[in-house]
């Protein structure tokens, strides 16, 4: 137990820049990293991965990273918590240590897992309506292909207290790879806090993991107000943000010397509003945060003090973010040139809808969007009038199709080639004619809190 810990932010997604962690090792004076590598949608991409070989179904790019990141974390003492282990954290970690042992280097690795529920929602007579809609789960029930509920820090906090170097993680709360070596560090009750100290404390340190989950993003990275953006600077070699917290969880967000991005009240404000919705009931497995008496206080220098963060016992359900088979998609990107371009597209998008019909190839629905006009905003983005946009150089067309049917999805890009040569004049791209691609659906839904049981394991130490 100590005073305060630093602790710095890993990679934001899977396939995120690593190298600012290194800086943060080598000159942030940080005990901690912590790295979440699963967007919301990331599972359904590990899922693929997972059907193509059952060893895999992690985030690969942790392998690599650490390769990268250990040499100059044991010297150093610090500790490394992630979630990439996705749906299969025991693959992570073994092809982990067996990477980090072809250069002699043998950390104590844990392993957390019990967020798989699958076997729980695919049950009968077992709720799990969807968050949003309230949709019965027996619509996808027969679909569905994972499930994993958001776990706390608890299993993260009894992970390092048993001397882990590395932890890694399947599906946690994003802000929980962050408390878990805050409780750890500062000896913050957690499954036995009681008191409004013992939840305001902790949920100073859930606010802190929301502020540093996102690597980049809070240390000036996409950063959006109007004419400021420009001036955040060497956004090339940013520094991820560093939190230096305190055993009363005050905190200060920082980064390392000498790295680029911004850390002022206008960066980690607008992280801080980041994906929520009530800022008076942010829910987390481990506390329910109340941001409404928040208070950043700039302190210059790249340094922002935080306090004021209230807390709530936790509720007893968890969230869970399942998967289902969910139909075929393939898409096709071409263009037309001047003269008439928007005309011309028009009339190619009209063509291949009549062949669609015309060779009855059943789809759920057909998205089309005009890339450098409104692929950012869709409909938020109103077209200029037809005159003007039959004056443009070039004009480009994405048609994407969904359908229940894989042998449609692989037809689909036949339908374009022919108008190269027999099409309105002056076309070209025909980009991914041969892409289809199977798509996962995500079921949100709760859980009770009583029926997940996380699980800790300790690798054996590699020869």
């Amino acid at each position: 137990m100590t005073n305060a810990i630093r602790i710095g932010s890993g990679l934001g997604f899977y396939g995120d820049n690593w190298e600012p962690v290194a800086a943060s090792i080598e000159r942030g004076q940080v005990q901690f990293i912590a790295s979440d590598h699963l967007a919301e949608l990331t599972l359904a991409i590990l899922q693929k991965d997972r059907q193509r070989d059952p060893a895999l179904g992690y985030a690969r790019d942790v392998v690599p990273m650490l390769m990268r990141l250990w040499p100059l974390m044991q010297p150093r003492g610090v500790r490394f918590v992630c979630n990439a282990g996705g749906l299969n954290p025991m693959g992570a970690a073994q092809a982990v240590q067996k990477a980090l042992a072809t250069a002699d280097w043998h950390p104590r690795i844990a392993v957390v897992s019990g967020d798989d529920v699958l076997t729980l929602l695919q049950a009968p007579d077992t709720g799990f309506d969807h968050m949003m809609s309230g949709a019965d789960v027996t619509s996808v029930r027969e679909r569905l292909v994972f499930g994993n509920a958001y776990l706390g820090a608890q299993p993260i906090v009894e992970a390092l207290d048993l001397g882990a170097d590395i932890v890694i993680t399947g599906r946690v709360a994003d802000a929980a790879l962050f408390l878990g070596p805050l409780v750890h560090g500062l000896g913050w009750k957690l499954g036995d806090a009681q008191t409004t100290e013992d939840f305001n404390r902790l949920a100073q340190g859930l606010t802190v993991g929301h502020l540093l989950e996102c690597s980049g993003q809070g240390s000036g990275g996409n950063f959006g107000s109007q004419g400021s953006w420009q001036n955040i600077p060497d956004l090339a070699h940013i520094g991820y943000p560093i939190a230096e917290v305190w055993a009363d969880g005050t905190a200060f967000i920082t980064k390392a010397p000498d790295t680029g991005g911004l850390v002022n009240f206008d960066t980690v404000r607008q992280q801080l509003l980041y994906e929520v919705h009530n800022p008076h009931a942010y829910f987390s497995p481990d506390v329910v945060l109340d941001m409404g008496q928040i208070q950043l206080h700039d302190e210059g220098q790249n340094r922002v003090r935080l306090t004021g963060a209230k807390g709530h016992a936790p509720t007893d359900q968890l969230k869970v973010v399942a998967g289902f088979k969910d139909g075929f998609k393939a898409e096709v990107t071409w263009g037309f040139s001047w003269p008439d371009a928007w005309d011309k597209v028009q009339a190619a998008e009209a063509m291949i809808r009549h062949q669609l019909q015309a060779r009855k190839m059943p789809f759920d629905e057909l998205f089309v969007e005009y890339p450098g006009l409104n692929s950012a905003h869709g409909p938020l983005a109103p077209l200029p009038p037809e005159g003007e946009l039959n004056e443009r150089a070039e004009i480009w067309v994405r048609m994407v199709l969904r359908t229940p049917v894989k042998a449609v999805a692989d037809g689909f890009g036949r339908l374009f080639p022919w108008m190269a040569l027999s099409g309105p004049a002056y076309t070209c791209g025909f980009q991914g004619l041969n892409n289809t691609s199977e798509l996962l659906g995500i079921w949100p839904t709760l859980i009770p809190r009583n029926r997940v049981q996380a699980r800790l394991e300790m690798l054996e130490p590699s020869a």
